[in-house]
């Protein structure tokens, strides 16, 4: 009878090492799989990465328990006078209440650059889009554009709102201006469903 017990005991926990294994692969292919050939200016690397569901968009990042903060870099094709968008909602799901970033060609250079901006309504004016803080730290953003695939990427370090590592993210894109700001995006299903809750801790997507 022991011997059976010690048996059994020895299958289940190597049972459990193998589901752990099996596991951890997957995690690695997971983030390889989003992550191959992606390289970044100026060195910078992130831990995980996740694709984005619609848009083609990948996000990259790495979260800092101890201080409860965030760097990211989103990356979405678009063409060179276009906008993409990244943001995190702290008060609900869509746009309303999204804390943005918005990376597109300056006007006066034509290099990309970024603004964070509020979007408070469904009913924005291009006045509404405006450069401006968010309601939470940002410490870090930029943008640049690569004309030899076609990527804008957006760079931002962040605290995360109310220290939680599971946020609503909204991204976008679209091609049309107003006011020499993004204005308006296609209305298609892929446009309206770009909306996702992560977890920037276990990488889990919603």
């Amino acid at each position: 009878m022991d011997s059976i017990q010690l048996d059994r005991s020895g299958i289940m926990k190597l049972t459990v090492f193998l589901l752990v294994l099996l596991f951890l692969q997957q995690q690695s292919e997971a983030q390889s799989s989003c992550g191959d050939r992606v390289s970044f200016s100026g060195g910078r690397s992130y831990g995980s990465c996740a694709r984005l569901p619609y848009l083609d968009a990948t996000l990259f990042w790495s979260y800092h328990p101890s201080n409860g903060t965030l760097d990211v870099a989103y990356r979405a094709p678009q063409s060179a006078n276009g906008w993409v968008a990244w943001a995190i909602n702290p008060t609900g799901r869509g746009m309303v209440g999204a804390n943005s970033f918005l990376a597109y060609p300056d006007a006066a250079t034509g290099s990309a650059t970024v603004i964070t901006t509020q979007l408070r309504t469904y009913d924005v004016t291009p006045s509404d889009i405006r450069d401006e803080e968010l309601t939470f730290a940002v410490y870090r953003r930029e943008a640049e554009y690569s004309g030899a695939d076609g990527y804008f990427t957006i760079y931002a370090s962040v605290e995360l709102p109310g220290n939680r590592t599971t946020q609503n993210t909204v991204w976008q894109e679209a091609t049309t201006f107003a006011g020499g700001v993004p204005y308006g995006h296609p209305l298609d299903h892929d446009h309206l469903s770009s909306l996702a809750s992560l977890d920037f801790l276990t990488g889990e997507l919603a």
